[in-house]
């Protein structure tokens, strides 16, 4: 399912209209300022949906790597990166 997808079964679903489902889905999914998720993660904080799962943010060490190309040894800095966890409900809905 594609976001655009998911807009408009969400508009099904709850009854709202398509620019308010449009609305919904962007504040909580937008990279941008907007959404609730990534603000919620640019802060350090976890995203907690029980059931569903766990957003959150997790650090990547400064290592070496190579250059695929020349071989060549590089530095990678370290990172912040998002990750999802997915919940028990949701794990154990999948495997039915």
């Amino acid at each position: 399912m594609n976001k655009t997808e998911l807009i408009a079964t969400v508009a099904r679903k709850t009854g709202l209209s398509a620019r308010e489902a449009r609305a919904a889905v962007e504040t909580l999914f937008s990279p941008g300022k907007e959404g609730l998720i990534a603000a919620a993660l640019m802060s350090g904080k976890k995203v907690q949906i029980t059931g569903f799962g766990t957003f959150e943010t997790r650090k990547r060490k400064a290592r070496e790597g190579r250059n695929p190309q020349t071989g060549e040894r590089i530095k990678i800095a370290a990172s912040r990166f998002p990750a999802f966890h997915a919940g028990k409900a949701l794990k154990d809905r999948i495997k039915k």
